[in-house]
């Protein structure tokens, strides 16, 4: 499965930030570009499943585009 990934230098540490902008909070770092992939990877793996939801028999979902 392909994942869209951001990852740009940090000025102040000059390590590498890696985030995904679809999960949100999953975000890690590296102290080179390639080692903030290798953590970004792990991240998006270790990223929690969504809790199913329990709705009540007369709740309505609507999805609502912006």
């Amino acid at each position: 499965m392909k994942w869209r990934v951001l990852h740009e230098p940090d000025r102040e540490t000059a390590e590498w930030a890696a985030w995904r902008p679809e999960l949100p909070g999953c975000t890690s770092a590296g102290k080179t570009e390639q080692e903030a992939m290798e953590n970004i990877r792990e991240a998006i793996e270790l990223y929690p499943e969504p809790a199913p939801l329990e709705l009540a028999p007369s709740s309505i979902a609507r999805e609502v585009t912006l």
